[in-house]
């Protein structure tokens, strides 16, 4: 019996190491060096924002999509509790900024996920063609706006999206959370893209696209999980090619409960499963630094295990030193000794992700239906 493990457990270190070494080139051919594209035009932008509650550095981050060298654009701003303790705070940014701020409150829920049901409203309010959906927990540079709407001069172009990273961890649990977008979420994106030879998903916290192509894609859905995935999967099957940029997002998740870090990494795990199907298992091949300790044990710490164990964190770092670096995440690396935490974490979630269908997304319990629609659950 004991043999049998062993020989899964190579397997599986095997198919992670091939994992972490595709994850490492694919990253170093994106990032290569390349001339950033700056959009030239003064093409009007409305840039559209939901909110729910304060996140960390909430006042910056919001006033960071206000500060865009950027001829004409509008900043858009919805809430749907009037009671909500952002109002105040939304209100005050309005002041100081009048000429670019509307701000919409009291926004009646039209559909289970209320972050879509919130853009809704403020798509209905937007005033310009080219349209950027974009998350209140990031924050952008101020060329943000001339490099995100860059590629929609292509008019092939119908959808474009950023991956985001937390690039200065102050907490264990904002650590954590950058690890999981910087080592492991882009790289397996760009994996991705590569299989499919062109990217097919999006990345809630910036999709940019045009008002009449949103309309070709068939518009908001507004009871489903995972909708940026799904706005993506329908730009495609409409013709349209998804852009992936090379500019990062910052987010800070410093303030986040250890609590709510971890259902939401159980919700995005449950989302890429109903969206993806069974590509979700194939993840099984994405934690080797936790197997190879696994058959340390399991062999009685034997050389050759040992010698493994070494070579798949050895790879393992490497790869991550590579996604740190390409991403200019530099004070990443003060947090490196949680990475064997990390990938243990990673692995828990997955195996959580394999099964149910409750998700716990801002004080609310939903449950997960077929296609990823979802209903409200109770946990």
């Amino acid at each position: 019996m004991m043999l049998f493990f062993q020989i899964v457990l190579l397997i599986l270190i095997s198919g992670s190491i091939a994992f972490y070494i595709t994850c490492a080139i694919c990253t170093i051919k994106f990032f290569a060096p390349k001339e950033q594209v700056i959009n030239s035009s003064e093409d009007p932008v409305s840039l559209m924002i939901p909110v729910c509650g304060i996140d960390e550095g909430a006042w910056e981050n919001w006033s960071s999509f206000c500060q865009q060298n950027y001829p004409n654009y509008e900043v858009l701003f919805g809430v749907l509790d009037p009671e909500d303790p952002a109002v105040p705070l939304l209100k005050e940014l309005a002041a100081k900024y009048p000429d670019r701020v509307k701000l919409l409150i009291g926004l009646k829920p039209r559909g289970i996920n209320y972050k879509d049901s919130n853009l809704s409203y403020l798509l209905e309010a937007a005033q310009h063609e080219i349209i950027i959906f974009a998350d209140s927990d990031i924050r952008v540079i101020p060329d943000y706006i001339s490099i995100v709407t860059a590629p929609l001069k292509d008019p092939k172009t119908g959808l474009v999206t950023c991956g985001y990273v937390g690039k200065n961890p102050r907490t264990i649990v904002a650590a954590l959370a950058s690890f999981g977008r910087c080592f492991d979420f882009i790289p397996s994106a760009l994996i991705s893209g590569a299989i499919d030879r062109g990217f097919k998903f999006a990345v809630g916290p910036t999709m940019v696209t045009r008002k009449s192509s949103l309309t070709q894609f068939g518009g908001l859905h507004l009871s489903r999980i995972g909708s940026d995935y799904n706005l993506a999967k329908r730009a495609v099957e409409a013709g349209y090619k998804i852009e992936f940029s090379r500019h990062i997002l910052e987010s800070d998740t410093t303030g986040e409960s250890f609590w709510s870090f971890f259902q939401r990494e159980v919700r995005w795990a449950r989302t890429i499963r109903f969206n993806r199907g069974l590509q979700y298992y194939g993840m099984v091949f994405c934690y080797g630094t936790v197997y190879s300790i696994l058959l340390l044990f399991i062999s009685g710490w034997e050389n050759w295990a040992i010698a493994l164990c070494l070579i798949t964190f050895i790879i393992r770092y490497i790869q991550v030193l590579i996604a740190i670096f390409s991403m200019n995440c530099p004070k990443v690396l003060l947090w490196l000794w949680l990475l064997p935490f990390r990938d243990i974490f990673s692995l828990i979630v997955w195996t959580l992700g394999a099964f149910g269908q409750h998700i716990y997304w801002r004080g609310r319990w939903l449950k997960i239906e077929k296609d990823g629609l979802i209903v409200q659950g109770d946990s």
